[in-house]
């Protein structure tokens, strides 16, 4: 991928939740906000019309730097599916403001750059939804990823759903009492009625997402049900990371790293430790260590990313 000391670069980190863009140059950096990706549209789309609408209102340049010209992009992306990729598109779509090159990859490749960088081993990216990376001397396996309806196990949208489902079963009187019950009834309102104002609301992924940080702040305080949920989540994640591994190639004596990104496990105590514990016994031997960098850091290595990298055939580039 061409970018050269003049172009400026388009780092895109792409969620269910929200965007991220950051635009560097030689004048410095600036991020900007943008919609989350909506995995029910045509992905490619979405990051042009993002992009240009950045790049029409000059927003995002760093104060008083105003060059122009040649322009990259590396974005790593939610729910980018091989026949999502269409880079030659996006390159087209976005030729009049200045686009030369293009690299686009799903956001487990770009998660797997930021927390192990070059190192064999698996990568968990945990956020609203969830996807596991493994990369070893058999090839690259992405475990889970399935989405929200299917998927996703131990992700916030799956910790936040467990939570409602287990207040709604205590309000049932089909489940143990739990302080879920109260909480959820303050979040949604009266519960005979929350499973249509939920389904009302078009932001309900997001919405449900959100009350994973009322399951961890309840079983911080130690409710026995909320508890089990975050633990039951760690041990989801801690079976994709070890099946990813397996899947990957990585034999017993072979050096590996797993680590992960996303602000439900740097937010969660309970399920960090109890994720290091599970893939540290299951896989002895394995490293098991916090990520080397954050989710732009990934970003950045994809544009450069060597073509001798197991991970280069995930990503899809025009220029």
């Amino acid at each position: 991928m061409p970018t050269g000391d003049s172009a400026t670069r388009i780092l895109i980190d792409g969620g269910q939740t929200g965007t991220r863009v950051r635009i560097e140059t030689a004048g410095g950096a600036a991020d900007h906000e943008a919609p989350p990706i909506r995995t029910d549209r045509p992905v490619v789309e979405q990051i042009a019309t993002t992009v240009r609408a950045i790049l029409d209102a000059g927003a995002g340049r760093p104060a008083g730097d105003e060059s122009v010209g040649r322009s990259v992009i590396a974005a790593g992306v939610s729910g980018l599916t091989p026949d999502a990729s269409r880079p030659v598109d996006l390159l087209e779509a976005l030729a009049g403001v200045g686009v030369v090159s293009v690299a686009l990859a799903h956001d487990s490749v770009t998660a797997y750059l930021a927390a192990n960088r070059d190192e064999f081993g698996a990568v968990t990216a945990v956020g609203t939804g969830v996807v596991t990376l493994g990369v070893g001397r058999g090839g690259v396996c992405r475990v889970d990823g399935w989405g929200h309806l299917f998927g996703d196990a131990g992700s916030a949208y799956w910790i936040g759903r467990s939570g409602i489902a287990a207040a709604l079963r205590a309000f049932d009187g089909r489940g143990p009492d739990t302080a879920l019950r109260m909480a959820a009834e303050e979040e949604f309102g009266p519960l005979p009625e929350l499973y249509m104002v939920v389904q009302a609301d078009p932001d309900r992924v997001a919405r449900v997402a959100g009350f994973a940080r009322t399951v961890d702040a309840a079983s911080e305080d130690r409710d026995a049900v909320a508890q089990r949920i975050i633990d039951d989540a760690a041990d989801e994640l801690a079976t994709a990371a070890v099946t990813a591994l397996d899947r990957s190639g990585h034999g017993t004596d072979d050096p590996a790293r797993v680590s992960w990104v996303g602000g439900v496990m740097s937010a969660s105590d309970r399920l960090r430790n109890r994720f290091v514990d599970s893939v540290s016994r299951r896989a002895p031997g394995v490293t098991v260590a916090p990520p080397h960098g954050r989710p732009f850091d990934g970003v950045r290595l994809l544009a450069d990313l060597d073509a001798t990298h197991p991970l280069s055939g995930e990503v899809y580039r025009a220029w």
